[in-house]
């Protein structure tokens, strides 16, 4: 009598996922692992188990592909209809493409350089675990900076300032701001890299920009970066869970671990937080029609999910809130009108245009910042009004002193009070160096052969570097075109808008007749 052989037994999707991914992985025979893996002993986190990391979403090549290009199928079918229907004049005014321009400038090089340092660290992570998931994040960042050029690239035809947005962004002063951040963030160690990008680019800038500001998008008609948004959002969520994951996993691993940790949670929420400013004035400024205030979105994503949320899990491992966290919650009432007061009086040097609020606008600002809009900054605004009346609209001439740290000019107050600009000063090696805050001056005493190296806009531009002395060398030098930047109404963008609507309409009455 002959026995038939056993069926194999089916696998399990945990052992048919770690058959195609973790099992890959081998032990080197013939050299050192710490030769195959140098990066990840400098920093002085201690891991003892790479096994360890765990992998929520249990992603394949094969599952993650078929995915992804499901959603681009989508996007782009969205992106082709809503050209070819001449899409851009049904936005709610031309003005609302400022917001994007800083996206397109300020955010999508630096999904790039995110897509850059997480290939690094698919290569330089000692574990399979890690190193697929870095991978996956990888394709992510370089599949985001792809749909969001292809996104804007529409509006490029059209209107003023989305041109040239690379070499903008290494060279105009307000790009300085996040693309320091990612500066920092990519000569650091491959862990603290992890905390940047997984805890404060994720968790705090993206969640602030993607979810709050992309529904602004709808509001206001913009259907291709709605889209994206919403198909790049289930990526952020992987995103936050692996930064998160990585958190959780350093924690465990050894608790000497642990006050290095903290110290990257401290720093990495103050830069975060810092390029968040420019995010708070496109809610409150740049969207013609409101979805939510900026202090609405920061107490709702930041105080109550992570600091309410993330932080109260966190503390299970020894972990605080992050320093200066109270300076932030402050600023709250203020930051978004100190930010674009200051962008409004320096936009013909920006690839933007800006103007001053309307009636409705200042409305609305008032009912949501109840006890410092009417009181601090609508006079800033009546004040302008009457300079435009007499034909005197304001622009600063000069050049603003830079932190830096953050290379935010020097625009915020001292906490508590928002009438005294907030200025700090430290020496090292005999130089004294300016930062805008408690936050950034911690972060500067902390590594400050690393800060002092900075390329700070204001400077190269009195060093003569960027083109010339005055303010159209160093516009052609940014290459800045007559009509991106000033005041919208009756610029370049305002006229084509007007333009283009006039002639639908005649169109229309044409058509009728």
């Amino acid at each position: 009598m002959t026995i038939a052989p056993k069926a194999p037994r089916k696998l399990t999707m945990k052992q048919r996922y770690e058959a195609l991914t973790r099992d890959l992985d081998w032990e080197p025979s013939y050299v050192d692992r710490s030769d195959v893996f140098p990066h990840t002993e400098f920093e002085g986190i201690k891991i003892h188990d790479w096994s360890k990391w765990e992998d929520p979403f249990r992603l394949t090549v094969d599952s993650y592909t078929k995915y992804q290009a499901e959603k681009d199928k989508r996007l782009y079918a969205v992106l082709d209809g809503f050209a070819q229907s001449q899409g851009h004049l049904s936005l709610t005014e031309a003005s609302y493409l400022n917001a994007m321009k800083l996206f397109l400038q300020g955010v999508t090089p630096l999904e790039y350089q995110a897509h850059r340092n997480f290939a690094y660290l698919a290569r330089h992570l000692d574990g399979p675990g890690p190193r697929f998931a870095a991978l996956c994040q990888s394709i992510d960042e370089m599949r985001h900076t792809q749909t969001e050029i292809h996104t804007l690239s529409n509006y490029n035809k059209y209107y003023g300032g989305f041109h040239n947005y690379l070499e903008q962004h290494d060279r105009v002063w307000y790009l300085s701001v996040p693309k320091s951040f990612f500066d920092d963030a990519l000569s650091a160690g491959p862990f603290e890299f992890l905390i940047a990008i997984g805890f404060s680019f994720e968790y705090l800038l993206t969640n602030l920009l993607f979810v709050p500001f992309m529904s602004g998008a709808s509001f206001n008609g913009d259907l291709p970066t709605m889209t994206f948004g919403f198909s790049a959002q289930s990526d952020e969520s992987r995103h936050m869970t692996l930064g998160l994951e990585a958190i959780k996993f350093l924690l465990e691993q050894d608790e000497a671990n642990v006050p290095i940790v903290q110290a990257w949670i401290d720093k990495w929420f103050w830069r975060g937080y810092r390029v968040t400013a420019l995010v708070a004035q496109m809610l409150d400024y740049m969207l013609p029609r409101k979805v939510m205030s900026w202090k609405e979105a920061f107490e709702l994503y930041f105080e109550e999910q992570m600091l309410g949320g993330l932080f109260q899990d966190l503390a299970f491992y020894g972990i605080r809130p992050p320093m200066h966290v109270d300076d932030a919650i402050a600023e709250k009432e203020i930051l978004s009108h100190q930010v674009y007061w200051t962008l409004y009086q320096f936009s013909h040097a920006a690839a933007f245009t800006t103007t001053v609020p309307d009636a409705d606008a200042q409305k609305w600002l008032s009912e949501n910042y109840t006890e410092t809009f009417d009181q601090l900054y609508r006079p800033l605004w009546d004040k302008e009004a009457k300079n435009i009346e007499a034909g005197g609209r304001h622009f600063v001439r000069g050049l603003p002193q830079l932190c830096q740290v953050c290379q935010v000019p020097m625009l915020f107050t001292e906490p508590g009070d928002p009438t005294t600009l907030c200025q700090r000063e430290s020496v090292y090696n005999g130089e004294k160096f300016q930062t805008c805050s408690n936050g950034c001056q911690w972060i500067f005493e902390r590594e400050p052969e690393k800060y002092v190296q900075a390329w700070l806009p204001v400077h190269q531009i009195y060093q003569g570097n960027c083109g010339g002395p005055t303010v159209p060398d160093v516009l052609t030098w940014y290459g800045i075109q007559d009509g991106d930047g000033g005041e919208y109404k009756g610029s370049v963008d305002d006229k084509n808008w007007q333009t283009w609507h006039d002639a639908a309409d005649h169109s229309h009455i044409g058509s009728e007749g």
